[in-house]
């Protein structure tokens, strides 16, 4: 657990001090007007180990599911690293649902977890709340190489488009 002061850089990575960021959201201060701010808001409460937060910012279809002992473990026992927002669906002001794909850099037990998810959210009396959660493996998926294109050169390496070589049967 981290031991911030108002003028600290937020924990979320969002750059902005975490007094204009995400204590005043912790602290009940204001509300999340986004889902990405309630995710932000979620991460920083695992840094500096608020968990009623965490468990408050439950939605009540799932708060049943989870374990305090867990979370206040895991929040302790791990040094966070970073957020980083991959993927937004919705989750704006005026919508009702949204969707966030991240990746959550934390050490635990001395080694480097990345972990990827993708997050629903859901607004509950009008507030926002973390719904469920689908952990990604091995984070999202990444294309090796760039796509050919129909007027690239084939990738048989005849000197030919791909369009008129082996972009025919496609």
């Amino acid at each position: 657990m981290a031991n911030l002061t108002l003028k600290d850089t937020c924990p979320c990575l969002s750059g902005k001090p975490y007094a204009n960021c995400c204590e005043p959201i912790l602290n009940g201060k204001s509300k999340p007007v986004t889902a990405e701010d309630l995710l932000r808001a979620r991460y920083s409460a695992f840094v500096v180990g608020n968990i009623d937060f965490i468990l408050s910012s439950h939605h009540s279809k799932t708060r049943g599911e989870v374990n305090r002992e867990e979370i206040t473990n895991w929040s302790k026992d791990s040094k966070w690293e970073g957020l980083v927002i991959l993927q937004k669906e919705a989750g704006e002001a005026t919508d009702s649902t949204g969707t966030i794909v991240f990746h959550a850099k934390y050490v635990f037990d001395g080694e480097l977890q990345n972990h990827y998810e993708k997050a629903t959210f859901e607004k509950e009396n009008g507030d926002w709340k973390f719904l469920d959660a689908q952990g990604l493996q091995n984070g999202p998926y990444v294309r090796a190489e760039p796509k050919l294109g129909r007027n690239d050169p084939c990738h048989c390496g005849n000197g030919k488009k791909f369009k008129k070589c082996h972009g025919t049967a496609a």
